[in-house]
């Protein structure tokens, strides 16, 4: 672990102290109860132990193709768990092409039936590393989502130091494969679809949001999945192109399909569609796979084949199936000598809002108050990426929450960072949240 302090030589050690230290903790409401305050207090007193675990989180690679590292990262979460009480077991996913899902369970009568949601991956490649900055630090994937694990688990052992956990039922799902899905995806989320079935609410510790007088909660997502255009043409020499023995080629079908997406598809709400890659000639090679292809030719030959492979975002299942249904009629409508076939691939579902998810969002605003932090909104969908809420939310029986993790910056990329400032606000609003869902 590598600790930055600028200035350090030239601070005075009771200055220093004061750089690094916890934050400052908010006042609490009249209305919060002794058992809540407990929680407040524990949090906020073993703060440095959960920059500790995040940092031994970070400094594990752990990219989705690592097993390895992913397999480490859960052996370090994992007796966290078990000190608590938790039922903990390890979910191999070989089948599917992943590492594994880490899940933990206790079970009891009282109040609502939760299933927390967080995941061991990160999409950065290569060994681990962690800085810290004052209240800033950096490494891959710290707040998406290392920093999250760490306000779930700090969250938990609160509840337990106050006794809250005392017969609830609480379900802890960590994944293996949120940045880049096992296939087929029905089999490697089967094991959280399953646990939501068991749950009356589910929480996800994605990245928080946060704006200058208030914060976000994510109570609906877009769903992201793909598309493969496969267009072929008449090769013959340039010349004789648009006659009708020859047609028009390839390339120009499909422009003519993605042109027509764009003016029949784009506008409606929530709906978009991106065309990430487009190879076309008359030798013409693709890895959807990896998504990179070539293809070569001359310029006196009409293009034969052309491959468009792309990302489409929606709201819900119901608008994917009206979005994909015309794409077909637009793909089956060829110009003169070509074909083309469209394949859909499956990923994330889409995740619409629902009154349950905003009356637990509705909670949240009031327990986020009641800590001191102010007020929680609704966060526009249309912001935020797919996430394995979506594959929770449509089974869990009252509602969910998303985005409910730290605050950060640069998530996916070699400058990302998390505000530990964040964590104890992410862990107190989550505890005492599930405190009171009763």
């Amino acid at each position: 672990m590598r600790y930055l302090v600028p200035l350090a030589r030239r601070l005075a050690p009771v200055t220093l102290a004061l750089l690094i230290a916890a934050p400052l903790a908010a006042p609490l409401a009249a209305q919060v109860d002794d058992t809540e305050r407990a929680i407040a207090r524990y949090i906020d007193d073993h703060f440095e132990d959960a920059v500790a675990l995040l940092a031994r989180q970070v400094e594990i690679g752990s990219d989705t193709h690592d097993h390895e590292g992913v397999r480490r990262v859960a052996d370090l979460l994992a007796p966290e768990l078990e000190r608590l009480g938790f039922r903990v077991e390890w979910i191999p996913q070989e089948h599917v092409g992943r590492s594994g899902h880490l899940v933990a369970e206790r079970t009891g009568p009282i109040g609502k039936r939760i299933i927390m949601i967080g995941h061991l991956d990160v999409v950065q490649e290569g060994p681990g590393w962690f800085e810290r900055d004052g209240h800033t630090v950096r490494g891959p994937g710290v707040n998406d989502m290392k920093g999250g694990n760490t306000a779930m688990i700090l969250a938990l052992q609160a509840l337990h130091h106050a006794g809250a956990l005392e017969g609830r039922t609480i379900r802890v799902i960590f994944t293996g494969d949120e940045e880049s899905l096992g296939r087929p995806v029905d089999e490697a989320r089967r094991v959280m679809v399953e646990l939501a079935r068991e749950s009356d609410v589910a929480l996800e510790f994605e990245t928080a949001i946060a704006a200058d007088t208030h914060d976000y909660g994510t109570i609906a997502r877009r769903g992201s999945s793909g598309w493969l255009l496969t267009v072929e043409g008449q090769t013959a020499h340039s010349s004789g192109i648009f006659s009708e023995r020859t047609g028009v080629g390839a390339v120009f079908e499909a422009a003519r399909i993605i042109n027509s997406f764009y003016q029949e598809l784009a506008g409606e709400e929530y709906l978009t569609f991106n065309p990430a890659v487009i190879v076309g000639g008359t030798d013409v090679e693709y890895d959807a796979a990896a998504v990179q292809g070539s293809a070569a030719s001359k310029t006196n030959i009409v293009a034969g084949t052309a491959v468009v492979h792309g990302g489409i975002r929606t709201i819900s299942d119901a608008q994917l199936q009206r979005a994909q249904e015309r794409m077909h009629a637009i793909v089956a409508r060829n110009l003169p000598r070509t074909s083309a076939t469209i394949e859909f691939i499956d990923g994330y579902p889409g995740m619409p809002p629902t009154e349950g998810n905003r009356e637990i969002l509705a909670m949240y605003d009031e327990v986020s108050r009641d800590l001191g932090y102010g007020p929680v909104m609704e966060f526009d969908p249309g912001g935020r990426g797919a996430s394995d809420l979506s594959f929770a939310a449509a089974h869990v029986a009252w509602g969910s929450l998303g985005g409910i993790g730290v605050e950060g910056t640069g998530a996916h990329t070699d400058h990302e960072t998390a505000d530990l400032r964040s964590l104890p606000k992410s862990a107190k609003r989550a505890a005492v949240l599930i405190h009171r869902l009763r």
